[in-house]
């Protein structure tokens, strides 16, 4: 069975493009720098367990409050 979900870099583009929001503000909400998620962004590095667990609970924040969409997608 192939695995469709996306990578974490396709992911963090896809949860901006849904919220309509910049790498800077997407950053401010994670507490990290605009060149941390520009690295996820472009597959240069992997969030490290606190930041990935950050950028998962504001997934399920966003999905909670119903704008955002992504399946299980962001609890790989």
């Amino acid at each position: 069975m192939a695995d469709n979900s996306p990578t974490f870099p396709e992911l963090v583009k896809e949860v901006r493009r849904q919220l309509g929001i910049s790498q800077e503000e997407l950053a401010h909400e994670l507490g990290v720098s605009f060149a941390t998620i520009n690295r996820w962004e472009n597959g240069k590095t992997t969030p490290f367990k606190l930041a990935r667990g950050q950028f998962d609970a504001f997934c399920k924040k966003m999905t909670a409050q119903g704008k955002l969409h992504l399946g299980n997608s962001s609890e790989k």
